[in-house]
């Protein structure tokens, strides 16, 4: 073997046990990098029913390997939702731990400290059709029924937030697209105007009224509006019935009727008076044995 074989020889061998070297120095001294990714943990020890805000939580890296199964990878995934068990700090957050933002729970956490929320059923027109959403604000109506003369309409609350809409469905009824089913709209209020509500609703009927959430105004506390507003009609028929003079039944398109309202009845003509009569001239006019008086005017 001449001189330069052993030389390749002998330099492959030192290569390879470079190699084989620095293998197993990489796998059993150095270092590990593993890999990381970042997760939501909570930021504090929060009990069980905890509304999540954005600064109950913050996003660390954490290893892939020891990654939780349901865990939040952004903070928009857990704020808005409350806590169904302890969460301890630095713990990840876990989706299935969660509420969901229109469940039961979630939808109460969301009522502030002091409040209380009240439903109140409605039709599609007393609903303002269907455009009152969560969140919206609105003024509540009471309309005391009866007749012309004792209905009446007042605003009783103004700007109240309204929690959630939804439907009534009747006891026994499952949930079926096709069963009807009654518009509700669950309002947020502070315990006396839960009180005024709650009266309202079994003393008349209720309407809603949607106003601009920026407009946060209190109008004039006014008396209440009757049917007196409304068409000089009602009002000629009110006036009718309370001086007893006309019942419900009374045609206000008659004229008759409306010269009684007016005043412009036409009396009955009356004779002019009599002239007193002129005191008459009485002559005796006597011819032979006959006597004859004449009247002059």
């Amino acid at each position: 073997m001449d001189r330069q074989k052993k030389i390749l020889i002998i330099g492959g061998a030192w290569i390879s046990a470079a190699l084989l070297t620095w293998f197993l120095y990489a796998k059993t001294i150095a270092p590990q990098t593993e890999k990381h990714v970042r997760v939501v943990v909570a930021s504090r020890d929060m009990p069980l029913g905890t509304l999540l805000k954005g600064s109950d939580l913050r996003i660390v890296n954490y290893p892939e390997r020891d990654v939780p199964k349901g865990v939040a990878f952004e903070a928009k995934d857990a704020v808005n939702r409350v806590l169904l068990f302890p969460l301890n700090a630095n713990e990840p957050v876990l989706i299935p731990k969660l509420s969901g933002t229109t469940t039961v729970e979630g939808v109460s956490s969301t009522i502030e400290p002091g409040y209380r929320a009240v439903s109140v059923q409605i039709t599609d027109v007393s609903g303002v059709a269907g455009l009152i959403q969560s969140n919206a604000r609105v003024d509540v109506m009471f309309t005391r029924p009866g007749t012309m003369a004792e209905a009446t309409t007042t605003t009783i609350l103004q700007n109240v937030k309204v929690l959630s809409t939804g439907r009534l469905i009747p006891q026994g009824q499952t949930v079926d697209p096709r069963t009807p089913r009654s518009p509700v709209v669950t309002l947020v209020l502070k315990p006396e105007d839960a009180q005024k509500l709650e009266l309202a609703k079994n003393q008349g009927r209720i309407s809603l009224s949607l106003r601009n959430p920026l407009d946060g105004t209190q109008a004039a506390g006014g008396g209440p509006i009757t049917t007196e507003a409304l068409d000089p009609m009602i009002n000629a028929r009110i006036a009718l019935a309370k001086k007893g003079r006309v019942g419900n039944t009374t045609d206000l398109n008659d004229p008759k009727t409306w010269q009684e309202l007016t005043g412009g009845a036409k009396k009955k003509e009356e004779p002019p008076p009599k002239e007193p009569e002129k005191p008459r001239a009485v002559i005796d006019v006597y011819r032979g044995d006959k006597h004859v008086q004449e009247i002059f005017k």
